[in-house]
């Protein structure tokens, strides 16, 4: 006959069933949810009622099995599944998938949770952000874009708001000198109007206020306005007149203004001097491209307080002799620390042939140099460089020349420093002779610099080892930050917290925070998105399987119910 703990046991019959049909439910419910995992539920049967225990076999008797008689089942655990699923792409870089084991790490409300989901997006301060508003994990960078690992913070990508710029460090040469033409043997050569103090010439200790002719005073300024070099303007300067500047500081100033290297002119004349009658002369350096022209007005004294020329201060010069030598200028471009362009000028002149091969002259300027020398500092003994070219044209040392630049007072750092190579990597400078023999055919030009103006983050991608790299307006590509991600010794162990996140709980493990492609956690794909592993086939059949323990566990109640019932009016 049919007992009331019947009607229990097809009671834990419904109850275990409903509560996997809620597990299907959900699985099924969740099929388009990113990155969800499904669960699964088990179920196991409740304690057996024991009649017997049974008995060991003897001689008597060969022995019983236990007799049970189950009562139900319950449900024994829910078990989710860790497995990948399908990556679909979708375009927006925000958006990143996991290809491992690993999760994202995320922070919400001070507290760390981890999930699959990578449907990220830019909140209004540029962080990176789940759709909930929890800030995605990692490690950030520098001022100077270095990478800072260990420290996991929020991630950051400042798009038109981030900017860079960067210091040029190397400019790469390329070209043919032309072995075949002219020595240069003669730099220009002007003279200036005697400067008298009474009857007596002056000398170089004269002080330019005790001049007669012009007669200045303290405050007066020599300027220099219009000049040119190899038919290219030199920048303007001035020097203003003090109690002590002499003769000597005059031709000083004239000489760096000018961008004179002293003693360059062949011959030994070179550099600004004075004679003993007071005739001042301006050797300019070798080569026809080193050739000064000065103009009427172009040197001359200047009342400091009216800016008027002093009378007679106006200072015509006249040439006697020009610059010649086969020699070829450059123009290219350098950028300071600031990202400020900076125009530099070098002009090689052919200085030297002989049995083992040809030398040239670099004459390096710069209009940008921050002092009054126009030729720059080279960060040696020798302000213009001799490079040699062997037999076969080739470069005999192909050692780089240090430059720099001074910028004082720009605010950049000063000076600039930067190397120029003229045999680098598929840019190589030589000096073969030109087919057809002449002058003036010498080739040079800067075909690499690595120096930048200022830019500003535009684009970023995201690389499979989670490495966010930064793209600028100036051509520049920088980390600005790489995606951490968590590994667990069991997943499993986890606990769903809702938002497709999940907490550390007492049997997952401690999370291993680390880099993606690290310790097994997988890599990123960026612009992509993991979809749900549910599986529905199956879902279906289990769903189906469900439906039926459910009905053969009501009918288990109905038919003990039916027994009941039968007792009771037989019973009657």
């Amino acid at each position: 006959m049919s007992s009331p703990s019947t009607l229990f046991t097809g009671l834990s019959g419904l109850n275990a069933n409903n509560r996997r049909l809620e597990v299907i439910g959900n699985n099924i419910a969740n099929v388009n949810t990113v990155a969800f995992k499904s669960n699964r539920i088990l179920f196991a049967p409740n304690l057996s009622r024991n009649f017997s225990l049974g008995s060991s076999p003897n001689a008597a008797n060969g022995g019983t099995n236990p007799a049970q008689i189950g009562s139900g089942v319950r449900v024994s655990a829910t078990q989710r599944n860790f497995s990948g699923g399908a990556t679909t792409p979708t375009g927006i870089p925000t958006d990143l998938a996991i290809e491992g084991d690993g999760f994202f790490v995320v922070d919400r409300g001070g507290s760390r949770f981890f999930t699959r989901d990578g449907a990220f997006q830019l909140n209004a301060n540029n962080e990176l952000v789940t759709p909930s508003g929890a800030r995605v994990q990692g490690f950030t960078v520098d001022d100077q874009y270095n990478l800072i690992e260990g420290n996991l913070d929020g991630l950051t990508i400042p798009l038109g708001v981030a900017t860079i710029a960067e210091a040029t460090a190397n400019v790469n040469f390329s070209g043919n000198l032309n072995a075949a033409g002219d020595l240069a043997t003669q730099g220009s050569i002007h003279t200036m109007p005697a400067l008298l103090s009474g009857a007596v010439p002056a000398t170089g200790a004269t002080l330019l206020t005790a001049l007669d002719s012009p007669v200045l005073a303290i405050g007066d300024e020599f300027t220099i306005s219009g000049a040119e070099i190899g038919n290219k303007t030199i920048p303007d300067a001035t020097l203003t007149i003090t109690a002590t500047t002499d003769v000597d500081e005059l031709m000083t100033f004239i000489g760096d203004a000018l961008g004179i290297v002293d003693g360059a002119v062949a011959g030994g004349v070179g550099g600004v001097t004075i004679d003993a009658a007071g005739v001042i002369s301006i050797g300019g350096n070798l080569g026809s491209q080193n050739d000064l022209t000065f103009e009427t007005g172009e040197l001359g004294f200047t009342d400091g307080t009216t800016g008027l020329a002093v009378t007679d201060g106006t200072l015509i010069t006249s040439r006697t002799q020009s610059a010649d030598g086969e020699s070829v200028r450059s123009t290219f471009v350098v950028y300071d620390t600031l990202g400020s362009p900076v125009n530099v000028d070098i002009t090689a002149v052919l200085e030297q042939k002989g049995d083992t091969g040809t030398g040239w002259r670099l004459y390096i300027r710069s209009p940008d140099d921050s002092d009054v020398a126009y030729n720059l500092d080279l960060g040696g003994t020798d302000s213009a460089p001799l490079i040699n070219f062997d037999n076969f044209g080739q470069l005999a040392d192909d050692a780089p020349v240090g430059i720099q630049v001074d910028r004082d007072g720009t605010g950049a750092v000063d000076p600039i420093n930067f190397a120029l190579n003229f045999n680098s990597t598929g840019d190589n400078v030589t000096a073969l002779s030109s087919p057809l023999g002449a002058s003036g055919l010498s080739s040079l030009a800067a075909t690499f610099q690595d120096g930048s103006p200022l830019g500003t983050l535009t684009t970023y991608a995201v690389g499979i080892d989670g490495t966010i790299v930064g793209g600028f307006t100036n051509g520049l590509t920088r980390t600005i930050g790489r995606v951490a991600v968590g590994k667990f010794t069991n997943p499993e162990g986890l606990i769903d917290v809702g938002e497709n996140l999940f907490a550390v709980g007492p049997n997952s493990g401690t999370a291993l925070v680390t880099g993606p492609t690290e310790f097994g956690t997988g890599r990123i794909i960026g612009g992509a998105l993991e979809l749900a592993n549910v599986d529905l086939p199956q879902e279906f059949i289990n769903m189906i399987l469900t439906s039926t323990g459910y009905s053969a566990a009501s009918r288990v109640i109905t038919t003990s119910d039916e027994l009941l019932q039968q007792l009771i009016a037989t019973a009657g």
